[in-house]
């Protein structure tokens, strides 16, 4: 196996790349989705007026704050007292600043290259069955650029952990898949989403199997990827491409596959969500935390439970501190 990774003193940083984007969260109704012309629980990138125009025409207020697949992921690793590292690209302007701000209330080292270019931006319309369906301009974070991905940003790294949304830049995916293997640290991939994995299936396979020690994924993706729809059977097929595969299952928990042998996680509480936005991420970072610190499989999926669990029950991708209180006394 892996792991324990800590066995190596001076790889003591969980990195993370990805997407520098900020979260704009408002709760909707399904027709107001339907005016959109979205596929509920996918995601599309569209320009910087398009979001500006959908928020006006709802009455509702959104709530602002840092987000993006991999920095979701990172923000809980830093809140469970990991040493975190983001690495990406803002906009030097107000949202930009108040995405730094959020990465150093989170704990999480922040390694932002800057752009004139506004900083990236999420709308995600939260229906009332919980479901987010999102809108991205990429803005700034779409402007890193390959050459500006080197190993020296993995020092000290155990971890390197990557969005699936980065395929949407095929070289930047490959710089930093090499700049991370190079580094000589373990890489981490979330599918993040079942349109990403549709438009780039074929690398995907490609790129699991030459650099991926540890592939997330949720249902859908899973099923793109695979071809299959029963859960177990997908991450067999998941397992092929990795030395770890997790496939997330919502309300039904999680399995988890290493070696010979898959482990079923529970999920936690009773199935309620206020809004899901995050809830993969959180989890990611409850399970990756407790991969980079040994603990068995088994209670690294239960803490990814606890994490998913309580960012379901607020609005945006944010733990409440008291939220972070129950996870931590839990563990």
């Amino acid at each position: 196996m892996l792991l324990p990774l800590q066995s190596v003193p001076p790889r003591n940083f969980i990195a993370a790349i990805g997407s520098a984007l900020v979260d704009i969260c408002l709760l909707e109704d399904d027709d107001f989705l339907a005016q959109t012309g979205a596929q509920k629980g996918g995601m599309q990138l569209v320009e910087h007026h398009f979001i500006r125009e959908t928020l006006q025409k709802s009455f509702k207020d959104a709530a602002i704050i840092p987000g993006g697949s991999a920095c979701n992921t990172i923000l809980g690793i830093g809140k469970l007292g990991g040493n975190a590292r983001f690495i990406g690209k803002r906009g030097i302007d107000e949202l930009g600043l108040l995405f730094e701000k959020g990465l150093r209330n989170h704990n999480v080292e922040p390694l932002l290259m800057k752009s004139e270019t506004p900083t990236g931006q999420v709308l995600s319309i939260i229906t009332p069955d919980a479901q987010r369906s999102m809108f991205t301009y990429l803005g700034a974070s779409a402007e890193t650029s390959p050459h500006e991905i080197s190993p020296d940003l993995f020092n000290n790294c155990v971890l390197v952990h990557i969005e699936g949304y980065l395929l949407f830049n095929e070289k930047l995916m490959m710089a930093a898949l090499e700049a991370a293997r190079e580094s000589g640290a373990l890489i981490s991939l979330d599918l993040a989403s079942f349109t990403v994995v549709e438009a780039a299936r074929k690398l995907l396979q490609e790129i699991c199997s030459k650099y991926v020690d540890i592939l997330i994924a949720n249902e859908d993706e899973a099923r793109v990827f695979t071809g299959f729809s029963d859960p177990r059977k997908a991450l067999e097929e998941m397992a092929k491409s990795s030395d770890i595969a997790v496939l997330k299952l919502g309300k039904k928990g999680s399995l988890i596959a290493h070696g010979e042998s898959t482990i079923a996680v529970s999920a936690m509480g009773d199935g309620s969500a206020i809004d899901t936005t995050g809830a993969g991420d959180l989890w990611a970072a409850g399970f990756l935390y407790g991969l980079t610190r040994g603990f068995p499989l088994q209670k690294c999926g239960e803490l990814g439970s606890a994490c998913g669990y309580e960012v379901c029950q607020v609005v945006g991708a944010s733990i409440p501190e008291e939220g972070w209180k129950r996870i931590k006394n839990l563990f």
